[in-house]
């Protein structure tokens, strides 16, 4: 296994849209282990392939404190989301240090396939339904972020882009002198 780089706000890559995977191999199967540790070592609850610049519809999330809970969807699809609607904090591993709330359905039911190509579906609520609706909106090319207001959302590209500025500039040889 081996860490992914992941994609940071607001690389445009971040909004291609995935593909539904077709293919269920080995590859697919080193990819959700490779986003899986990507995701642990970050720290992170979800990751979508489109992070990684992988544009395929697969997701992997883990909501256990204990990390032991790891959860694979392969082109996943809400069928149902509740009326009731709840706030979370959200934070997101493209858009690094920055939380705040995103209104979404309390609770949704989805169906996906697993690693094998078997379907199953799933209820979920709390941070389980939140990580779900989170994760699929990188799969359709959105960000967190985007539900913010346009004035929340522009300081945020400002600030991210300026910390990328200084990361490449702090990575840069520097020249030997004699």
């Amino acid at each position: 296994m081996s860490l992914l780089p992941i994609l940071r706000y607001p690389d445009p890559r971040l909004h291609k849209i995935a593909k539904p995977v077709t293919v269920f191999d080995e590859r697919l199967k080193k990819l959700a282990a490779d986003m899986a540790e990507t995701m642990y070592d970050a720290p992170g609850v979800g990751l979508a392939a489109t992070q990684v610049d992988v544009h395929e519809q697969l997701v992997v999330i883990d909501t256990s404190e204990t990390h032991d809970d790891l959860r694979v969807f392969i082109n996943p699809e809400i069928t149902w989301a509740s009326n009731e609607r709840q706030v979370y904090d959200e934070g997101c591993l493209s858009v690094p240090g920055i939380y705040d709330g995103v209104e979404r359905p309390a609770r949704v039911k989805v169906r996906a396939l697993d690693l094998a190509g078997k379907p199953f579906e799933l209820e979920a609520d709390g941070l389980l339904a939140v990580c779900i609706q989170h994760e699929m909106d990188h799969l359709k090319g959105k960000v967190f972020v985007e539900y913010l207001s346009p004035l929340k959302r522009n300081r945020i590209k400002t600030k991210l882009l300026k910390e990328e500025r200084e990361l490449n500039r702090d990575r840069r040889p520097v020249a030997a002198t004699r």
